[in-house]
């Protein structure tokens, strides 16, 4: 992904021209699909989204990869404010244009650079035509938020977006769907086909809703993620197979190093030369008593992960 200046850009522009803004694009300069600039244009849609959120008159709205503005100027008619994260200069020009003179304009704060590395404002809703390369990244911020969105309203890749609300035992269930599950409610809202954008992408896509769960699952962000990493390296092998990497073992030994350091349990060791046998034995020990030696992790829940989780850590094994 390219690098652009972080910077507020001036809602204040010389020209009042609100004509269609995707069709006027196509004829100043190409989009740049390797920043995923597909322009949704059916109205239908973009309406369809911005009434998915519940927008109040008193919220403020961010939007990622507004584009021209076909959602932004529906999003500014319900909301207080909008903060709109736009990498591309040209696009922010556009929307800038096509707010000026409006009484929009002063509602309209342009954040131009990458969404990923800014520093964020409150806010109390998301919504983004989400450019694909950075949907996981995306996900994981907000989830992050010191002071998450109330509510997230978020187009992806279909196949990406599925992925978000799979559950144990469907194909696409992985460590994104584990992940995600823990600390948001996940809901699929609408197919969108791929001539609902200019230019079409090579994929059709999803809608789909985020509520991020409060109060938070009190479990440290590193630790569970830590595990689901171990789990999930090969989903249908057993969770025993994954524990037997020498990766992971010596991951496991070095974050054991570091656990009896800051215990009383580090004057109690005498021989720590031989502590990468001990973690294979407290490892063995653990799978055998909680049961989940012969599962697999494209079966295991939430409940089956954090069982997993907190008997390790009765045994002094931790993940981050």
């Amino acid at each position: 992904m390219g690098k652009a200046p972080k910077k507020r850009f001036s809602t204040t522009a010389n020209s009042g021209n609100t004509v269609a803004a995707d069709k006027h694009m196509n004829s100043v300069f190409k989009f740049n699909t390797n920043l995923g600039q597909h322009i949704l244009k059916n109205p239908l849609v973009a309406q369809g989204i911005v009434d998915k959120a519940q927008i109040k008159p008193s919220d403020t709205v961010l939007e990622v990869g507004p584009g021209t503005g076909n959602l932004t100027v529906r999003i500014l008619e319900k909301a207080k404010k909008v903060i709109a994260s736009e990498m591309d200069p040209r696009m922010a020009a556009e929307l800038t244009k096509r707010v000026h003179g409006t009484p929009q304009e002063k509602k309209l704060e342009i954040i131009l650079g990458d969404f990923i590395k800014a520093d964020l404002p409150y806010f109390d809703i998301c919504i983004s035509n989400t450019p694909y390369q950075i949907s996981s990244p995306l996900v994981f911020k907000l989830l992050n938020q010191p002071n998450p969105p109330r509510v997230s309203i978020l187009m992806f890749q279909r196949e990406f977006a599925m992925r978000l609300v799979a559950r144990p035992g469907d194909e696409l269930y992985c460590r994104l769907s584990a992940n995600v599950q823990m600390w948001a409610n996940v809901t699929h809202i609408m197919k969108v086909g791929k001539n609902n954008f200019r230019p079409p992408p090579q994929v059709e896509s999803s809608v789909v809703r985020i509520e991020i769960k409060n109060p938070r699952p009190n479990i440290d962000f590193n630790e569970w993620d830590g595990l689901l990493r171990i789990c999930f390296v090969r989903k249908n092998k057993t969770i025993a197979a994954g524990f037997k990497s020498s990766n992971v073992i010596d991951i496991l030994e070095k974050n054991y190093k570091t656990w009896l350091a800051t215990t009383e349990q580090d004057m109690m060791i005498d021989d720590k030369s031989n502590l990468k046998d001990l973690i294979k034995e407290k490892i063995t020990t653990v799978l055998m008593e909680t049961g989940f030696s012969d599962q697999r992790s494209s079966k295991m829940d939430q409940t089956d992960f954090l069982k997993l989780l907190y008997a390790f850590h009765q045994v002094g094994i931790h993940f981050a």
